[in-house]
């Protein structure tokens, strides 16, 4: 069977636990997600808290978002997430599901406190959950594979976005999961326009959240000085979300739209993922990649999973000690004094198996798994 069930147009509950007013990679995936569903001809709908205020016009059509209620900042997984939950929450879920009358609902972190969960108690439709948390020690999965079990035995088809997730999922909830990795549209990134305005000087860039320790800014601006000494035409420059003093010398971009964050990765010289830990997949690394630009990160397993790309491929990137500023440092000061246009090169090549062309029809084939293991009692309008 495929993805379209008895010729006819899926209709895809899609389910974000974090609101859109902050960016965020699984929210960047869902609205991936929902525009590659409708450009095949599909009904996507999304569920999330929130507004989408933090959206540029034109990302989801209005009549196809629903909001859960107002988002709560929490602290989760490391991060602060944009969540809500509780019993009107889980009133708004039930009247959505039930208007929506899907052929599917597809739940990213069920297992996260948030309106995924609430979904997935109330799903009566085949579901597919995508498991992003990439964290072995989650306490949400340490809870999920007791007390929840009679939820999680309700998803009907697994998607884990990196070998790391899939491992938490296997590890915790005693089941597996097909590794779908993450998708991006390929188009929206490459070689900078003429307007874009290339700096004179040559840039090392960091992208992410800049108050959050996981996203390593910190370990960045230890080396700053020794890479700069090495360097001194040298740029750097912070890009992200949050609040934080910088050092004299290092450029603060501020909160930057899309559009302008594909210019600015194109532009730069060198881009440094310097991450501690909690990263599933390394969307951000993917994208540089796809922007044609150099890659510096740190060796944590979602990076070294995606420059390794495979046992038999060279790398694709640079990795450094997770931590350890010397290191970030001396890799840095290699890779601007000393490109491989090679490297870069087949870097960009590798980024397209990441297009949303490849990973969502991929997605698909799963939806129609799932659609023809499921028994007739909980397909819609099958025959009793």
């Amino acid at each position: 069977m495929t993805a379209r069930r008895r010729g006819r147009a899926l209709r895809v509950g899609l389910v974000c636990p974090y609101s859109f007013e902050a960016p965020g990679g699984v929210q960047n995936h869902v609205l991936g997600l929902a525009r590659h569903l409708l450009e095949q001809g599909h009904e996507p709908y999304v569920l999330a808290p929130g507004t989408l205020d933090g959206l540029a016009p034109g990302t989801i059509e209005s009549d196809r978002f629903t909001s859960a209620g107002t988002a709560v900042a929490v602290r989760y997984n490391g991060s602060v997430a944009r969540v809500n939950f509780g019993p009107l929450s889980a009133a708004r879920v039930s009247r959505w599901l039930r208007a929506g009358r899907f052929d599917l609902l597809h739940i990213h972190e069920p297992i996260t406190p948030s309106i995924s969960l609430l979904a997935l108690w109330a799903a009566e439709t085949p579901v597919v959950a995508t498991f992003h948390t990439a964290t072995p020690r989650s306490r949400s999965m340490q809870i999920a594979g007791g007390v929840l079990r009679a939820a999680i035995e309700k998803i009907d088809a697994g998607i884990a976005v990196s070998e790391s997730a899939r491992d938490v999922v296997v590890r915790h909830l005693g089941r597996d999961a097909v590794v779908i990795p993450n998708g991006i549209r390929c188009a929206d990134f490459g070689a900078p326009t003429p307007e874009a305005g290339r700096s004179p000087r040559r840039r090392l860039l960091f992208l992410g959240r800049v108050d959050e320790p996981r996203k390593g800014l910190e370990v960045l601006l230890a080396a700053a000085a020794t890479i700069r000494c090495a360097v001194p035409d040298l740029e750097i420059v912070v890009a992200g979300q949050g609040t934080r003093p910088l050092p004299a010398g290092v450029v603060d971009a501020g909160i930057i739209a899309d559009a302008d964050k594909a210019a600015l990765l194109a532009t730069a010289d060198c881009f440094v993922a310097p991450h501690r830990a909690r990263e599933s997949f390394g969307i951000v690394v993917l994208e540089a990649m796809a922007s044609g630009t150099p890659v510096l990160a740190s060796d944590i397993d979602a990076f070294s999973d995606l420059l390794r790309a495979g046992p038999n491929h060279p790398m694709l990137g640079e990795l450094f000690a997770e931590g350890d500023p010397a290191a970030l440092a001396e890799a840095a000061i290699r890779m601007l004094s000393h490109p491989e246009p090679t490297r870069t090169a087949a870097a960009l090549r590798v980024a397209q198996h990441y297009d949303w062309s490849r990973v969502g029809d991929r997605i698909l084939a799963v939806y129609g798994a799932a659609l023809e293991a499921v028994e007739p009692a909980r397909v819609p309008g099958a025959a009793s």
